[in-house]
């Protein structure tokens, strides 16, 4: 058992100086024979008795260097015991050893993830004194301790760092608060920040790195409640967080508070309202097919000069489609000069999501004629169209959905989930899970598919679905491989036979 648990450290060794090796910039140079042996012994003898270890150490030849000590903490990331033992044996036998904050925070993140939390608080009361400690200090101990929920000693830290020369200071809280947002600690930051709010008063950035938090999260309550102490305070909210509001009600289709957010910012401060506030708010009116107010805020939007992008044109086009004003739709897209994979993604998701995908392809080749390059997310569109989200099953067996589904499979050596298909699909009584144009096309993206799209374009010609035969030999003469992808000039023979 012995043997077989050096073997998987020396695998996972390996790996770590292979990639170590590929660093362009080393620090210092390390003997990987002295640190294999090293963190061999660490590993093996982690639970021995302390006089037992340190005699293994040193008998062991190793030139103990900072980065010689960082490296040890490396091959450990998730262990605390082998890294906080050779700790404790370099305090020994090498008290004037040179450790620095890089080297007290790499094992203080070592000992968090590890989660013993004792051992943690310890060990940076030990760094505050000793002043190892900088903003990185602060946010592995806010990350580890709110992960834990301990929420007093998330306070605490604060108060640790101020009684150890290192002041209440509001550009540390911002990046502490931050940091546990990103890792969807927002309720924790939220109680740190209004723990300590009467030592270091939040700012504009801290209430709105709460709210993108909340918003993140999907809890719109919270960030509502977050949003109206701002305001209670007096704190001047930025565009950036009008935005992330305006965003999330629009998610989860609340529009009139979204409208409501926006008309406030037109009122109150018209001239800081921006491009990216007016293109967020046309996108989500035209998603939600609110076109009388999305032609509102675009009429706006041009009369005080702000250039519209292909993308706002895209979502316009995308929402009158939608709406079945098709005619008007065409007529954005003949107004512009030079239409991009935008506009006609647009123009093409309205149309299969009015089940006209003959139409649908028809914009398919036009954009191919016009120089414009399908992208995977084209074809993919134009393949639900056809197929439906879930597939179809043909009336002619050339074009049977599922052979082509289990056939492809079992080619690519997915044998297990073909027969999970096969099991759900004989009992039409559970629904057929939905079918992967990503990873279908994905699988065959290389010269075996090219041959195979190719032979089923020609089946598909042979009954009569001439769009999907185009769609799938375009596909395979252009995306297939990666030297087909780097020649992207745009094949006329694909409007043949229409």
């Amino acid at each position: 058992m012995l043997l077989r648990r050096t073997s998987f450290l020396i695998l996972n060794y390996r790996l770590f100086t292979t990639i170590t090796a590929k660093s362009n910039n080393p620090i210092s140079p390390v003997n990987q024979d002295q640190l294999l042996r090293v963190c061999t012994i660490l590993y093996q003898q982690q639970n021995m008795p302390e006089l037992r270890l340190n005699s293994k150490l040193a008998s062991t030849e190793f030139q103990l260097t900072h980065e010689f000590f960082l490296q040890v903490c490396n091959t450990f990331p998730y262990s605390w015991r082998p890294v906080y033992r050779f700790f404790q044996y370099i305090q020994q036998q090498n008290p004037a050893f040179p450790h620095t904050t890089v080297s007290f925070n790499k094992m203080l993140d070592v000992i968090g993830k590890s989660r013993n939390i004792d051992l943690f608080w310890s060990l940076l009361s030990d760094m505050a004194r000793r002043r190892f400690v900088n903003d990185k200090t602060f946010i592995i101990a806010l990350k580890t301790l709110g992960g834990a929920r301990e929420l007093k000693k998330c306070v605490e830290v604060f108060h640790l760092m101020n009684g150890n020369g290192f002041g209440y200071n509001l550009e540390t809280l911002n990046k502490v608060v931050r940091a546990m947002c990103g890792c969807k600690l927002v309720d924790e930051a939220k109680h740190v920040v209004f723990k300590l709010r009467d030592l270091i008063i939040p700012d504009t950035a801290t209430y709105r790195i709460l709210i993108d938090g909340y918003c993140d999260k999907g809890e719109v309550i919270e960030a509502s409640k977050v949003w109206n102490l701002m305001m209670d305070d007096g704190v001047r909210p930025d565009l950036i967080a009008f935005e992330k509001m305006m965003e999330m009600f629009f998610k989860k289709d609340m529009c009139g508070e979204a409208l409501k957010l926006f008309r406030t910012i037109r009122f109150k401060r018209m001239d800081e309202l921006q491009d990216s506030s007016y293109k967020l708010v046309i996108k989500w009116l035209c998603k939600k097919g609110m076109m009388c107010d999305a032609q509102e805020v675009f009429d706006e939007m041009r009369s005080r000069g702000i250039q519209v992008d292909n993308v706002t044109l895209g979502d316009v086009v995308y929402g009158l489609v939608s709406r079945h004003r098709i005619r008007e739709a065409y007529q954005v897209v003949k107004e512009i000069d030079s239409p991009d994979i935008s506009v006609y993604h647009g123009l093409i998701k309205g149309l299969v999501r009015l089940r006209r995908a003959s139409e649908a392809t028809e914009v398919f080749r036009e954009m191919i004629r016009r120089g414009c390059e399908p992208t995977m997310h084209t074809y993919i569109m134009l393949l639900q169209g056809h197929l439906g989200r879930r597939g179809r099953k043909g009336s002619d067996p050339l074009i049977n959905f599922d052979t082509i589904f289990v056939g492809g499979l079992v080619k690519v050596g997915k044998s297990k989930e073909a027969g999970k298909y096969v099991e759900r699909v004989m009992n039409r009584g559970l629904e057929v899970p939905r079918f992967d144009y990503n990873k279908f096309l994905h699988y065959f993206s290389n010269e075996e598919g090219m041959v195979m799209f190719e032979e089923m374009g020609k089946k598909l010609r042979e009954v009569g679905l001439v769009d999907l035969a185009d769609i799938f030999e375009r596909y395979g003469q252009k995306m297939a491989t990666r030297d087909r992808r780097r020649n992207r000039s745009p094949i006329s023979e694909d409007a043949k036979d229409v």
